[in-house]
C-alpha cells in the first residue's frame, strides 16, 4: 500500500484552499453519493450537525466557514495539517479542541476507497458530530489522556478511538444508527455496518474494546454500540488509563480477521 500518496494543499491569507474544478467535482459526487447512502442510517445528532454546517454540495467547503459553526456550538476548530501527523501532535490538537484536517481530496481513481484520511472523510465524516456536546467533550478528553499516556498506553487508547469516534454505532429504542466518521464517510462500510448480518455488534465495554485488535484496510468484523450518545460523558468519568492496565493484563482478543500478508 502506498504511503504519503497525497500532500495537503496550502492555505491562502484568508485560510482558504484553492480547490481545482476536478477536486470540487470529486467533492460534489462524494457528498451526493454518501448523503443517499446514510439516509435512515446515521444518528439524528449527525443530521442535526450536518444541518448546522450547511456544507456546500457543488464545491468543497472552506475551513473558516466550518470553524464559525464549530466555535458557536462546542468551541472546537479545524486545524489544517500535513497528510500524516505523529501521535504527539494529534493528541495535543485534540486536547486543545482542534481537530486535525488534511487539506487534500482523493483523486477520481481513488474515489471508492482511500486508506489515508482525506478532506472529505474529516469534514463529512466527523465535523457534524463535533457540533454535539457529548461527542466534542469526549474527543477533547481523549486528547488530554493521550498527551500524558505512554507510547504503549496509546496503542490501547487508539482502539477506543477507533471503535467510537471512527466506527461507533448507537443501538437505542429507535433502532440502530451510526455516529462513527469512518463509517459515515464510506458507502461500503455504511451498508455493511448497518445492514449486513456478518459483523458482530456488541455493547461497548471499554476494557473489551481496548483488547480488540483491528485492521484499517478492511470492513470491520466487529462494531461496538452505545445506547445513547450521552454515554460518552460516562466514559469520561472512568479511569481510562486504569482500563488500559486491565486490558494489558488480560491480553488481546484473537483477531476476527485474517492476518495481513506483507
Amino acid at each position: 500500500m502506498k504511503q504519503h500518496q497525497y500532500e495537503s494543499k496550502p492555505l491562502d491569507s484568508r485560510g482558504h484552499v484553492h480547490w481545482t474544478d476536478e477536486e470540487n467535482e470529486v467533492w460534489s459526487k462524494l457528498v451526493a453519493r454518501q448523503l443517499d447512502c446514510i439516509n435512515g442510517k446515521a444518528c439524528h445528532e449527525y443530521f442535526e450537525g450536518l444541518e448546522l454546517l450547511d456544507l456546500p454540495k457543488n464545491r468543497a467547503p472552506q475551513i473558516p466557514v466550518i470553524n464559525r459553526v464549530l466555535a458557536e456550538t462546542t468551541g472546537w476548530r479545524l486545524e489544517p495539517v500535513p497528510a500524516l501527523i505523529d501521535f504527539d501532535h494529534f493528541f495535543a490538537l485534540l486536547a486543545s479542541k482542534r481537530f486535525p484536517v488534511a487539506t487534500f481530496l482523493r483523486s477520481p481513481k481513488d474515489f471508492d476507497y482511500l486508506q489515508e484520511p482525506d478532506f472529505f472523510h474529516e469534514i463529512f465524516g466527523h465535523c457534524a458530530m463535533l457540533t454535539h456536546p457529548a461527542f466534542a467533550s469526549f474527543t477533547q478528553h481523549y486528547g488530554k489522556l493521550g498527551v500524558k499516556a505512554s507510547k504503549a498506553e496509546r496503542v490501547y487508547l487508539a482502539r477506543l478511538y477507533w471503535f467510537t469516534v471512527e466506527f461507533g454505532l448507537i443501538q437505542s429504542g429507535d433502532g440502530l444508527s451510526i455516529y462513527g466518521g469512518g463509517i459515515l464517510s464510506s458507502p461500503a462500510e455504511t451498508e455493511y455496518a448497518f445492514n449486513s448480518t456478518e459483523p458482530i455488534r456488541k455493547k461497548l465495554d471499554v476494557t473489551d474494546v481496548m483488547r480488540t485488535p483491528y485492521r484499517i484496510d478492511i470492513l470491520q468484523p466487529i462494531y461496538f454500540y452505545l445506547n445513547t450518545l450521552d454515554e460518552l460523558y460516562e466514559l469520561e468519568k472512568l479511569d481510562l488509563l486504569e482500563c488500559v492496565s486491565r486490558a494489558k493484563a488480560l491480553g488481546l482478543h484473537a483477531p476476527l480477521y485474517p492476518q495481513k500478508i506483507a
